[in-house]
């Protein structure tokens, strides 16, 4: 086997201490979760995640990223349901494609997602939280607008609130409600098809 590079050593301790500090902060919440608990998981040194993340908010921030992206590591705009999504024949295709592909999302990111939404008292842990809704607000109103344009909304329903009724109905706080009620992924992603295709669809 081939020596891996400076630049590869790297990036794996990066990926051992992100899922690590994932595993930290959903057992004991930003507040609970201590750098040198995280470095004991991951095993190294605590001055390895410093060096690396330099605060817990910055280390909360990669862990989300890392959720959002996916193994590909890959935006969600460049992941393979968008692109079903952006070429499906139907409004309702599209309606399905993107619920696939924001139920994957929400089975890697929900949990850190409530993990930094518990803590609004913590500027940083809130500051990961804007950011992070700022970048979905972005991405699910791309998405309305392209079914508003290709097959029109329901009639009385614009764009705005046709963009804020996805960020509610399709968010972590649904998916873990249900989840947490003994609903399967299928069945929850059955459930959201229908929900969106009722509320926004003509």
């Amino acid at each position: 086997m081939p020596k891996r590079t400076r630049r590869e050593q790297a990036a794996a301790t990066r990926e051992r201490v992100i899922r690590a500090a994932s595993e930290v902060f959903t057992e004991a919440g930003y507040v609970g979760a201590r750098m040198t608990d995280i470095a004991a998981r991951a095993g190294v040194a605590v001055q390895t995640v410093y060096f690396v993340f330099h605060t817990k908010a910055e280390l909360l921030q990669a862990c989300f990223d890392y959720a959002v992206l996916g193994p590909d590591r890959l935006p969600p705009m460049e992941q393979p349901f968008f692109t079903e999504l952006s070429t499906a024949e139907s409004a309702e295709g599209a309606v399905a494609a993107f619920v696939r592909g924001n139920t994957e999302i929400l089975s890697r990111a929900a949990a850190i997602n409530e993990v930094a939404a518990s803590a609004p008292h913590e500027p940083d842990a809130a500051a990961v939280v804007e950011h992070s809704e700022g970048l979905r607000r972005e991405g699910l109103g791309q998405i309305v607008a392209l079914i508003a344009e290709r097959w029109g909304l329901r009639p009385g329903v614009d764009i705005a609130e046709a963009t804020d009724v996805l960020l509610m109905m399709s968010g972590p706080g649904p998916y873990l409600t249900l989840r947490r009620y003994g609903w399967s992924e299928e069945r929850y992603a059955s459930w959201l098809t229908g929900a969106l295709t009722q509320a926004l669809l003509e």
